[in-house]
């Protein structure tokens, strides 16, 4: 059964890996790398067995890891074997294309383009979030390593996978939640009964999200009251529902203006085209880019 995170970076990065890797080791993440014992003997088949024991695949992107055959083969065969994909950013004022372009196009990846001293533990902590969220039921957990022997309990908390996604908006720092149905609430021509959804100030279980992929787009289920989100463009106002259509189909990117290291992300609704904000309190779509459209994931 598979059984670990395999990164697969290009040798120029192997520092900056081999610096993840000890911190994933030290948070009691099962990891592979191939200095770190995973290759041994004939350098192809011990690859071809880290990718078919590894739950998650953390691809290290820049240029050069898409210009090399050995990163273009490890992870060919990762997807071929629909391995999840977690993909990790190094450069600046890039993006992947080619084949590198086309296995990660729509993944969210993880911001390490400034990952120095300061901002190395959030870079870490929002790639853990991501795989604990992608594939936490599927990995051994071993609680943290504590550094000082002498403590009952180790000094960090044990990761654990999460419900859902929790999108917490930048600015007003205000939650995406399911609530019960309020007299705006309406019936669509299909019969299908709407609920309104407006930003609350304190997250609850209703403000986590299951996300479900789509067709080029992701759907979004509440994991209390199992209705997807959607959008209405006709009153620019964002809804429930009880199943899936056309209104609850999102794309959800990574903000690439944010500096913070806190999982910065746009949520935008496929069929209008418009931005998910926040203003004045209220949701409302906005058709560009402004800093009301930042969210956080949680």
């Amino acid at each position: 059964m598979p059984s670990h995170i395999m990164l697969s970076y290009q040798w120029d990065d192997q520092a900056l890996v081999k610096k993840i890797y000890d911190r994933l080791k030290e948070d009691g993440l099962p990891v592979w790398m191939d200095i770190e014992g995973g290759v041994t003997g004939n350098i192809n088949d011990s690859m071809a067995a880290g990718v078919e024991e590894a739950v998650v695949i953390c691809p290290f992107m820049t240029p050069a890891y898409q210009a090399s055959r050995s990163c273009k083969k490890e992870l060919n065969y990762a997807d071929s074997r629909e391995v999840i994909i977690v993909p990790i950013m190094l450069e600046n004022n890039w993006e992947a294309s080619e084949w590198l372009g086309l296995i990660t196009a729509g993944l969210l990846w993880v911001d390490f383009r400034n990952a120095d001293m300061e901002n190395f533990d959030l870079c870490v902590s929002s790639l853990e979030e991501e795989i604990m969220f992608n594939v936490g039921h599927l990995l051994a957990v071993e609680g943290p390593q504590s550094e000082q022997v002498d403590l009952p309990e180790p000094s960090k908390p044990h990761l654990k996978k999460k419900p859902g996604r929790r999108f917490r908006h930048a600015l007003s720092e205000l939650y995406i939640c399911d609530s019960g149905f309020t007299e705006e609430d309406f019936e669509n021509s299909t019969g299908n009964t709407r609920k309104t959804v407006k930003p609350t100030k304190m997250p609850t279980d209703q403000s986590y999200w299951e996300e479900i992929k789509g067709n080029a787009c992701k759907y979004y289920k509440n994991v209390v009251t199992n209705r997807y989100l959607g959008f209405e463009p006709s009153t620019n106002q964002v809804h429930s529902e009880a199943s899936q259509s056309v209104s609850g189909e999102w794309l959800m990117l990574v903000d690439q203006t944010d500096q913070s290291h806190h999982r910065a992300v746009i949520i935008k609704n496929k069929r209008s085209g418009k931005y998910l904000a926040v203003h004045n309190g209220c949701f409302i779509g906005l058709s560009s880019y402004n800093e009301d459209c930042q969210w956080f994931l949680e």
